[in-house]
């Protein structure tokens, strides 16, 4: 089992040594109601990842019913489906590389808020939409946002939590985006898919509403000079019987002592750059592991393979396992770990496209084909698969390893990658940086979103698969030598302890 994080003693770890941190079961005492202020305000952040995860799988539904729409300027070809499913991930790395400038300029909770002006366009364009060009510059407005969001929303909330509920806050932009893909699903159950562009406006309208009662983050008030401000922001933030001054006091230490910018010499130091490089490869990992493919494509692959129920049930029940699987992360992010988390998802999304992959090589192809997103019968070319039977249960392995892939993902790689994005890296560089990382994260994404359907195409829906679950065995190995321990250690301690130039984590 490895160590705590800063576990050895001497100078580089003794960052404050006028008063101990609390321990990380004290921390934990603090109770939920004494730190209902600090869940108010992440809430209202967080709504930005709701519209960030109904944004991202609107496609889903609407793909399926505009392939089959009788308007021929609304009527999509293979081609132009799969523009509109991969577009959203090219405004994602806009909205990214936006936040690189923005979460230092405006701060993180105004850029938040800035957010919901292409948002709400991007909506206004898809639910009025009399032509692709504006189903395209819609997917790519709310792309933007979700980028945006992203980058920003992960930062404010680490920055403004306490240590022992961090990790289970941490997870709540993860859940929210959940819940968001979730709602979607459902609603695509009931409503025209129009008017899921409009369900879309509401929360994005209430996110605005709430976060302009809301303080920014106190660090970044201090890197502003606005101590007073800031001061006032964390009393707000914390409990009345907190110890608001030495907290202060150590944040305010943390932030005089990074006060310039990063040069390029500096960005050479191992202290810099290895906590900038982790957050980046994480974020490249987990796209490669199949999430976004997968959940655009999620309909339309169920509509390719033998499924016992029908495409629109397989999603939203996906939906539901996604959202539970990250309730379950939120609550022993704090007590496991994150490496452990880290651990037991690779595995499970490792097993999952493994079997998913195996089964399309050798399980039943449908029994009729299917035209969605010219996924069709592609999968199954050049296979000689027995045909399925409507009632053959071996029709539900589709499903359930889809489910087992993303409660595997929600589990541990969805929620803690942004988690220790916004943990590691460092003060003078996290603005930056983290829209850094989102620009790289959505970059793979949209890679990934248009080449899935041309791969299907050439080597059948079997390659991806394969493809993701050794990417997934790619992660565990990371895991094991690159990522940090962070559970119980304030953002000063993480920072402190890259600064103490040990070559390894896991000593």
């Amino acid at each position: 089992m490895q160590e705590p994080l800063l576990g050895a003693e001497g100078l580089d770890y003794d960052t404050f040594p006028e008063k101990p941190p609390p321990s990380p079961g004290e921390r934990a005492r603090v109770g939920a109601l004494q730190n209902k202020r600090v869940f108010l305000a992440t809430f209202a952040a967080v709504l930005g990842n709701f519209s960030f995860g109904y944004a991202l799988v609107y496609t889903s539904p609407v793909i399926p019913a505009l392939e089959h729409s009788s308007d021929p300027d609304l009527h999509l070809t293979k081609t132009q489906a799969s523009w509109f499913g991969s577009v959203f991930t090219l405004g994602a790395a806009a909205g990214g590389l936006s936040a690189m400038v923005l979460n230092d300029l405006l701060g993180r909770k105004l850029s938040i808020m800035f957010s919901a002006i292409p948002s709400a366009a991007g909506y206004a364009l898809m639910a009025g939409a009399h032509g692709l060009w504006m189903l395209l510059l819609g997917r790519t407005l709310t792309g933007f946002a979700g980028g945006l969001t992203a980058a920003c929303i992960p930062v404010y909330v680490s920055e403004i939590a306490p240590a022992g509920v961090r990790g289970a806050l941490g997870a709540t932009p993860q859940l929210m985006a959940v819940f968001g893909s979730l709602s979607l699903y459902a609603l695509g159950l009931l409503l025209p898919w129009r008017w899921l562009a409009v369900a879309g406006e509401g929360p994005v309208l209430v996110m605005v509403l709430l976060l302009s009662f809301m303080p920014n983050s106190p660090r970044f008030l201090l890197s502003r000079g606005r101590d007073e401000e800031a001061l006032q922001a964390l009393t707000w933030l914390r409990p009345a019987d907190a110890d608001v001054h030495w907290e202060f006091e150590q944040i305010q230490d943390n932030v005089r002592r990074q006060s310039s910018r990063v040069s390029w010499a500096e960005a050479r130091d191992p202290h810099m750059y290895r906590p900038v490089l982790i957050a980046l490869l994480m974020r490249f990992l987990q796209q490669l592991t199949g999430i976004t493919p997968i959940l655009v494509y999620l309909q339309s692959i169920f509509d390719s393979t033998a499924v016992l129920l029908p495409p629109k049930d397989d999603a939203a029940i996906v939906g539901a396992v996604r959202l539970l699987s990250v309730l379950i992360a939120a609550f022993t992010m704090d007590l496991a770990g994150r490496k452990v988390l880290l651990f037991v998802s690779a595995t499970i999304m490792f097993a999952a496209n493994l079997t998913l992959g195996l089964y399309v090589q050798f399980g039943p192809r449908p029994l009729t084909p299917n035209s969605t997103v010219s996924l069709e019968t592609l999968s199954l070319a050049g296979t000689e698969q027995p045909p399925a039977t409507p009632t053959s249960y071996l029709t539900l392995v589709p499903l359930l390893a889809t489910m087992f892939f993303i409660m595997g993902y929600a589990m541990g790689w969805g929620p803690i990658t942004w988690l220790l994005m916004s943990e590691i890296l460092p003060l003078r560089a996290r603005g930056v940086a983290s829209g850094l990382c989102v620009l790289v994260s959505w970059l793979t994404a949209f890679v990934l979103t248009k080449s899935f359907l041309l791969v299907v195409k050439a080597f059948s829906l079997q390659v991806p698969f394969f493809f993701f679950a050794a990417i997934c065995l790619v992660s565990l190995v990371f895991t094991g030598c690159c990522v940090p321990e962070t559970k119980g250690r304030s953002l000063e301690q993480i920072e402190s302890f890259f600064s103490s130039r040990r070559r390894s984590f896991l000593h």
